[in-house]
């Protein structure tokens, strides 16, 4: 049993080593450049993608994007693994699945999801929206990004950074779990037990303000 396990493991990542060798060969030897698409980022997981590559630190980020979307009390009402997708794609498939089921006075987004198409089509269901703009803004749009409102609520939108930090700190920072199933799973649990906790503490804080006040003479 233990021999068919090991020939098993074996069959698996012999393709994925004869991969790397070929695209060790294209790159280096050959001096191709390799579409981005057929790039082999982990021969362990292989769903890991190449998320983020600049000068700020960290240079380099492999993994997967995750998609999180919080309400005004900062719980998580959505989520969305995503696959070597940008974030501005999932703007109106995230609309649907959250207006199906709750009523957005204003909606914030960072510039990674701007699309002009995706700010119209918001801003006929949604009275505010706030989507800053990708690249050169025209006096409309300058004087729209300037008003009182729109950096009230952009600035509220920087808690979502302490939402993530948050994820980051409970434990989705790295999947210990082998295959892209259980890191499907993971991110599940990693999601619920953030929202339970923050339920947990208001529920604490709410029981703390009912206790009588204790004097000491």
């Amino acid at each position: 049993m233990q021999d068919l396990s090991l020939m098993i493991t074996i069959e698996h990542f012999v393709p994925l080593m004869e991969k790397h060798i070929q695209l060790v060969d294209r790159r280096i030897l050959k001096g191709e450049t390799i579409p981005h698409e057929e790039k082999l980022f982990s021969v362990f997981e292989t769903y890991t993608e190449w998320v983020k590559k600049g000068k700020s630190r960290p240079n380099v980020e492999l993994g997967k994007k995750l998609l999180i979307t919080t309400d005004q009390y900062d719980l998580i009402v959505d989520y969305q693994i995503l696959n070597d997708q940008q974030d501005r794609d999932f703007v109106l498939e995230l609309a649907s699945r959250v207006l199906a089921s709750h009523t957005v006075a204003s909606w914030s987004f960072d510039k990674g999801f701007w699309a002009k198409e995706n700010k119209e089509l918001l801003q006929l269901v949604v009275p505010k929206v706030v989507l800053p703009k990708l690249g050169k803004l025209n006096k409309t749009e300058k004087d729209e990004e300037k008003s009182r409102a729109f950096k009230r609520l952009k600035n509220r939108h920087s808690a979502i950074e302490s939402n993530i930090n948050a994820l980051e700190n409970r434990g989705l920072d790295r999947c210990p779990d082998r295959g892209i199933l259980h890191f499907n799973r993971y991110i599940s649990l990693g999601v619920s037990a953030y929202n339970l906790k923050k339920i947990g503490r208001q529920i604490l804080k709410l029981k703390r303000a009912e206790q009588p006040v204790k004097i000491a003479a």
